[in-house]
């Protein structure tokens, strides 16, 4: 008889982590979910999982959580993903961002983890020509790709080293249901859906000709589930989500359209960002098969019911900005 494998999500409670466990419980495996709530919410942690309130980068905790469930798999989510704001929240980016997964490192080398998946971001590659792909050197731009790049290089030593298997995905411009509606600093799906509910204007940064291809959570969530079980895999890096390019403008559109409800657009003064961001796909397309691709329309049709039945949420300022110089206006208000 086979061991029921026990698999640790952190972010869990998060938006693409609380899919992910939705797809492990259903695959069979007993599920460990570590979140610190500040993205996530509870109850959007699958009731079979069993939730643990607490922080990466607490090393103690996460030694005692490897310690008493000797995890056959290791999913690591967690993470605050504000490419923009990373560059004024330094210190914050890289304890969370890169010393948290350190920890979940150290911890599944020292109990013998199978493997370990890795959420990293198209972030990595910065301003290169897309679409991206996973033979060009990356280059970040922000401190926060600088982060999920150093941890791509510290798994890929603690293979050599260790022998730790790993997989590692570069998701994009994530949407869906469990986004976090309130966060105003990344997410726009989840933003212009948030400013609609409230009667707010739809706010972009700059002409919003900027492009990116957004990225529905349902067609994703799978393959990053059961790559933990295929050797296949391990080692590798993939890039993971939709092909289709939009430009911000017609995202604001499309959004629109699904919710049902008009809207003004305010530009708002651009900011430092890459102008085009989209990936190629035919690595992950080779190793895992032809991967689903929902239309963004239909996706966005998914989303809406679920944005209303959650309502509007109150967006807060993040409390502790390192550096306010160049911070846009838009985002010192309280």
């Amino acid at each position: 008889m086979s061991q029921v494998p026990v698999s640790l999500v952190t972010g869990g409670a998060g938006f693409i982590g609380a899919h992910v466990v939705k797809e492990l419980c259903a695959m069979g495996h007993r599920v460990v979910v570590l979140d610190d709530l500040s993205g996530g919410f509870r109850d959007q942690v699958d009731p079979q999982a069993r939730f643990i309130h607490g922080s990466i980068t607490d090393d103690a905790l996460v030694e005692r959580l490897f310690a008493e469930h000797r995890f056959t798999y290791v999913y690591h989510l967690a993470a605050y993903a504000a490419e923009g704001l990373s560059h004024f929240i330094r210190r914050f980016n890289y304890t969370n961002n890169l010393i948290g997964s350190v920890n979940l490192i150290n911890a599944s080398v020292r109990h013998g983890v199978k493997c370990f998946v890795f959420t990293s971001s198209i972030a990595v590659y910065g301003a290169l020509k897309p679409p991206m792909r996973e033979d060009m050197r990356p280059v970040p731009e922000d401190p926060y790709g600088v982060a999920k790049y150093a941890v791509e290089m510290d798994l890929y030593a603690a293979k050599h080293m260790f022998g730790l298997d790993h997989v590692v995905f570069r998701p994009h411009n994530v949407y869906g249901e469990y986004q976090n509606l309130g966060d105003r600093y990344r997410n726009v799906v989840g933003i212009f859906m948030n400013q609609l509910m409230q009667g707010m204007p739809l706010t972009i940064f700059g002409d919003g000709n900027q492009q990116r291809a957004f990225t529905y959570v349902g067609d994703i969530a799978p393959v990053i589930a059961r790559s933990a079980t295929m050797p296949a895999a391990f080692g590798e890096v993939f890039n993971i989500g939709a092909d289709q390019p939009y430009s911000v403008n017609d995202l604001a559109a499309l959004v629109m359209k699904a919710m049902g409800m008009k809207g003004l657009v305010k530009h708002l003064e651009a900011r430092n960002e890459v102008a085009f961001a989209f990936s190629d796909h035919t690595k992950v397309a080779r190793v895992f098969g032809e991967q689903r691709e929902t239309a963004l329309g239909e996706g966005l049709g998914r989303m809406a019911p679920w944005a209303k039945a959650t309502g509007a949420r109150q967006s807060t300022a993040f409390g502790n900005i390192e550096i306010m110089r160049d911070l846009p206006p838009s985002w010192r208000e309280a």
